[in-house]
């Protein structure tokens, strides 16, 4: 997932990153409503999660913002206020869901994930390209019957592939749908983590479905020879 979390406790937007990019997300920070409207409105997003409490425009505001701009990405508001009102107007401004401080990350974590899934109803829940299978949920991957070993970012760099089977990506897109705006877009690192993937997904099968496209970037093939 590639999440916007909107929160100007600097320490919390902090806390929050460093856990989802330790579970392979990409994670982009904004401290206010305004900043959360340009980076929503500019980038496509798989969740944004927006505290209520912000400066100038508050989550409220900046949610009812969102959808009217058109922004239809789904929408977790966090509040340190419990009261039956304000979950009602978060909800009725645009909001998906709602989970009030202090929260367990690992609840939030699986209410964005569910929340994707609810916005991704097309797409099956398991991911299937060729021999390959990914769990998106479960975070598993397959070749065949036999389960994949892969890093957390292994596994981001897979999901955005198999999401796009087929399909010339740059690097550029590469790194911006499993990193996030941490990384120079100059880095070599989707390079290095596709020969990461190439040393998991297709070396050990003799396939070759993880293909360079010459000026371009990676193609993931359904089928493949070595």
């Amino acid at each position: 997932m590639r999440l916007l979390i909107v929160e100007d406790e600097a320490k919390l937007a902090a806390l929050l990153a460093r856990g989802f990019r330790e579970s392979g997300h990409a994670v982009d920070l904004a401290g206010t409503g305004e900043e959360a409207l340009w980076r929503a409105g500019s980038t496509a997003y798989d969740v944004v999660v927006l505290d209520v409490g912000l400066p100038t425009i508050d989550g409220f505001e900046t949610c009812r913002r969102l959808r009217a701009d058109g922004v239809r990405t789904p929408v977790l508001m966090l509040t340190a206020r419990d009261g039956v009102d304000d979950r009602i107007a978060g909800l009725d401004g645009g909001a998906d869901d709602y989970l009030v401080k202090p929260f367990d990350l690992g609840e939030l974590e699986a209410r964005l994930r569910a929340l994707v899934r609810r916005g991704q109803v097309a797409l099956d829940p398991v991911l299937t390209v060729g021999p390959l299978r990914l769990d998106p949920a479960g975070r598993r991957a397959w070749h065949g019957d036999e389960e994949l070993g892969l890093s957390a970012k292994e596994f981001a760099l897979l999901e955005v592939l198999m999401r796009r089977p087929g399909e010339a990506l740059d690097r550029r897109a590469l790194l911006e749908a499993a990193w996030d705006d941490a990384y120079d877009p100059r880095s070599n690192v989707v390079d290095v983590y596709v020969g990461y993937l190439r040393q998991k997904v297709d070396r050990p099968f003799g396939t070759a479905l993880i293909a360079t496209v010459r000026g371009v970037g990676y193609r993931l093939d359904a089928e493949a020879g070595a």
